[in-house]
């Protein structure tokens, strides 16, 4: 019987973020799964990044991940997306070749040392003591592991809708697991039923682009990864996606056919995403809307495959054909792939700790949309938590919990397993409070020393971070350390923006606060720097001097936050023994199990009143509990 130190279900984002962790970790690991030729396909968008996607992407290449650096490889076009808004809500977006993203991943992965590729299907995890011993495959054979990482995808009991037309799996040339989940319901997990989607892939050569209005990506296109520089960069021809939009009739065809769709007939239980919702749900629920529009994006520099961004549809393929050409530029398209909505189950990540191991089984871990996300990106966000926690567990070290104060992977990961989701969990700007602070330009600042001290981060790249935080701190005290003087020439610069002359000798800093002002109105007014700085530098620097006040605001208020987050809650602790709590109150924290105070601050329908009481019975536990210590002692 063979073993491994870790072993990894699956090998979608979450599987390869997972994986390439705890091997880099140095823990021997083993991914299995059904099929090693789609380890890291992207089944729906051939894209990475997006609003808070963009920064999720970077989190994980800042701590040393592959996502960040594959799309680098891969990428056919770059867009900033907000760039003209303040840096908080600043997201990157990159079209990827779909083929060659899956195809430089597997390649990668297959040099990582320490990792074990594994074609099979996991049928049972074998568990004594509720510890993890080892996993059986379909075949029979069994595996001794220490950890395991479930990273199962949409893909347990999946089912795929086209029209009232049912097929068996998890996307598109994909079986699925069945039986699975039965098993993990026996082992205690509770589980939900979601739905995601796909729109419709189009014959490029039957478009008709006179009729779209072309989007092409940024002239000076930025890297994803803070590390990986190809030379040149980009590495791919860039190419430009186009827009079109739906119209009356396309409406009224969509709405003559809900009695065909499965959501709308109750073949389809599960809950759809709403902030991605199918072309039938747009039509239903924004009936004044006259059009919508919709991005055709190819999937590659060598395919003919066009991805219809913003009709995903289970409607029946003839309806799929009739409403499609309908749209302009589309009147004569053909289908290379119909649309299809998939039903999955997924488990409810409330009984899953912040490093997202399980609550009641040690060393079972769970990451990516089986936990009730949607997403390429927040998938591969957890698929390296689980992957790092699982490598700690091994080694017997203290795990590593993300917060929601340390970037947008903790604010994914608290979400989840506070507030559970009864629908694929989407991440948004919106959802971190701290936006400002948890900013994607600033991803490795964040970030990157931790990698290094996991181990995830090279010596390379660790020493590429600390000359740029070498940089960018000669840079704020340089620009702090020069002046411009009033004098005919600098004013006459003020009044031609419209702002007042100034009196008195002022720091260049002090001009870079202003609004109007930016870098290169500094160079003009002769502001210079003792030795070069990149682009990606210079924009820091801007940054942290013009958002310094807000900055340190937020910093301020964090010291309260932090001090919350690390008063620890005894998992099993008995809760008919603190005082002032209601009947409800126990009953959502004995659903939870929250971990820290500041966890239980977060929860839905918790009082302050009620963390109050859990803050006076803690300290008074603690409290007596010193003091029989020093009664023993005497």
């Amino acid at each position: 019987m063979s073993f491994f130190d870790v072993i990894i279900i699956g090998g979608g984002h979450a599987g390869c973020e997972a994986a390439h962790a705890a091997a880099k970790m140095g823990t021997q690991v083993a991914m299995i799964t059904l099929s090693p030729q789609r380890i890291g396909w992207m089944s729906c968008n051939p894209a990475k990044g997006g609003l808070a996607k963009g920064q999720l992407v970077k989190e994980i290449d800042a701590l040393g991940g592959v996502m960040g650096i594959n799309t680098d490889k891969t990428a056919i076009q770059y867009r900033r997306l907000n760039s003209s808004r303040g840096p908080a809500v600043r997201s990157s977006r990159a079209q990827c070749d779909k083929i060659l993203y899956a195809t430089e991943m597997q390649k990668f992965l297959h040099t990582v040392p320490n990792l074990t590729i594994t074609k099979g299907e996991v049928v049972k995890i074998i568990i004594s003591n509720q510890k993890i011993q080892g996993v059986e495959l379909k075949d029979g054979t069994k595996i001794n592991t220490n950890a395991v990482v479930i990273t199962s995808g949409t893909f347990l009991q999946a089912i795929m809708f086209t029209g009232f037309q049912k097929t068996i799996g998890g996307r598109a040339g994909d079986a699925a697991s069945y039986g699975f989940s039965d098993y993990l319901t026996a082992l205690g997990f509770r589980l939900k039923r979601l739905k995601t989607g796909t729109p419709p892939r189009l014959n490029r050569q039957s478009i008709d682009y006179l009729k779209t209005v072309p989007q092409p990506g940024d002239e000076k296109p930025i890297p994803f990864s803070f590390y990986f520089k190809p030379k040149p960069f980009p590495l791919l021809p860039q190419i430009s996606c186009h827009i079109t939009y739906t119209n009356k009739l396309t409406h009224e065809i969509i709405a003559e056919n809900f009695d065909k769709s499965p959501m709308y007939t109750g073949l389809i239980r599960g809950v759809g995403p709403r902030y991605c919702p199918s072309i039938e749900d747009k039509v239903k629920r924004f009936s004044n809307k006259e059009r919508h529009q919709i991005f055709l994006e190819p999937e590659g520099l060598h395919t003919d495959e066009i991805y219809v961004n913003g009709i995903s549809t289970s409607l029946p393929k003839e309806v799929q054909e009739k409403f499609v050409r309908t749209i302009p530029g589309l009147e004569k398209a053909e289908f290379i792939k119909y649309g299809y909505a998939v039903e999955y189950d997924a488990v409810d990540a409330r009984q899953l700790k912040a490093t997202l191991e399980s609550k009641d089984i040690s060393g079972l871990f769970f990451a990516g949309q089986v936990n009730g996300t949607s997403g390429y990106e927040e998938a591969g966000a957890q698929g390296i938590i689980a992957g790092v926690n699982a490598a700690l567990y091994v080694k017997k070290l203290e795990p590593w919990s993300f917060s929601r104060i340390d970037g947008y992977i903790g604010v994914l990961i608290d979400d989840l397993i506070l507030k559970g989701t009864d629908e694929p969990y989407r991440m948004f700007t919106s959802r971190a409070e701290y936006r400002l602070l948890l900013r994607e330009d600033n991803a490795d600042l964040r970030l990157s020393e931790k990698g290094w001290k996991l181990g995830l981060l090279s010596k390379e790249n660790f020493e590429k971070f600390c000359n740029k935080k070498d940089k960018i701190a000669f840079g704020v005290s340089n620009i702090q350390n020069q002046y411009v003087y009033p004098n005919k020439s600098s004013n006459a610069f003020f009044i031609s923006r419209g702002l007042q002359p100034i009196k008195d000798r002022t720091s260049f800093a002090m001009l870079l606060k202003r609004p109007e002002i930016s870098w290169k109105d500094l160079c003009s007014l002769g502001y210079y720097d003792d030795f070069d700085l990149s682009d990606v530098i210079k924009e820091q620097i801007e940054i942290q001097i013009k958002y310094e006040g807000y900055i340190q605001r937020d910093l301020s208020v964090l010291e309260g936050v932090r001090k919350s987050e690390n008063v620890k809650i005894p998992i099993l602790l008995d809760l008919d023994q603190v005082g002032g709590l209601s009947n409800e109150v126990k009953q959502r924290l004995r659903l939870v199990r929250p971990e820290t105070i500041g966890q239980i601050s977060r929860l839905p329908g918790i009082t302050p009143a009620a963390v109050a009481s859990l803050m006076i019975y803690l300290k008074t536990r603690e409290y007596k509990s010193k003091k029989t210590q020093v009664v023993c002692g005497k």
